[in-house]
């Protein structure tokens, strides 16, 4: 990845032109920069996740270059409205209380557990079992259907990437 955004940058050099990144820092590869040294801040995942991007920016070297990773996965978006999940099933309020019940556990879905077992696309997946073949296509579907401005109102992480982004104009 670091090549591909160094390959970028240096051939697109206008300084109003910005790169960004959008990972999981879920099963983020041990080498990353300032994972390791991250290990310290894992009580506080936001505070982490800060420091791990910022490290990524020094690792790249380029003010132009302005990372985001997502605290755990991706799927954590989706517990921003549990009730996009009506459109597997209206009938399955069962699972879709389930989640509700997991999103009212945490100040903000990006702090839903990341570990094996317990990661926003395991609790999905274990009301919701067909979701596992379809992330690709229904991840994407369902994020439409809670639509931006809510998962940027209960996503702070998220939405301060995307007013950042937002204010280059």
């Amino acid at each position: 990845m670091k090549n591909d955004i160094l390959r970028s940058l240096k051939e697109d050099s206008n300084i109003d032109v910005f790169f960004t990144t959008m990972i999981d820092l879920y099963a983020i590869h041990s080498d990353f920069p300032g994972l390791a040294e991250s290990e310290s801040l894992r009580q506080n995942p936001v505070q982490r996740v800060e420091f791990i991007e910022q490290r990524f920016m020094e690792d790249i070297g380029d003010s132009r270059f302005l990372p985001y990773i997502q605290l755990h996965e991706y799927e954590a978006y989706l517990f921003a409205d549990p009730t996009c999940f009506e459109y597997f099933d209206p009938r399955r309020t069962k699972e879709i209380e389930a989640l509700k019940a997991i999103t009212n556990q945490y100040e903000t879905p990006e702090l839903i557990n990341d570990g094996q077992h317990t990661a926003p696309s395991k609790r999905i997946i274990a009301q919701f079992p067909d979701y596992e073949k379809a992330k690709p296509a229904f991840g994407p579907q369902l994020a439409e259907r809670i639509g931006l401005e809510v998962i940027r109102s209960r996503c702070p992480h998220f939405n301060t990437w995307l007013s950042r982004l937002e204010s280059l104009n």
